[in-house]
């Protein structure tokens, strides 16, 4: 599978609980901190709803 690189761009204050934990599973901590994930549907919907605070790439 293709992986993905998923860097925090925005801060998650004012954001709810649900998209706090999504930030957090996907391993992002602090603004600009990164994580190499595989592309599964899993992530995608995780990266779905956050998707205003990061920015993804391909490796």
């Amino acid at each position: 599978m293709a992986q993905i690189k998923v860097t925090l761009i925005k801060s998650t204050i004012g954001s709810t609980e649900p998209q706090k934990g999504a930030v957090a599973a996907l391993g992002l901590k602090k603004i600009r901190s990164s994580r190499v994930h595989e592309n599964s549907p899993a992530i995608q919907g995780q990266i779905k709803k956050v998707a205003h605070l990061v920015k993804v790439e391909e490796v």
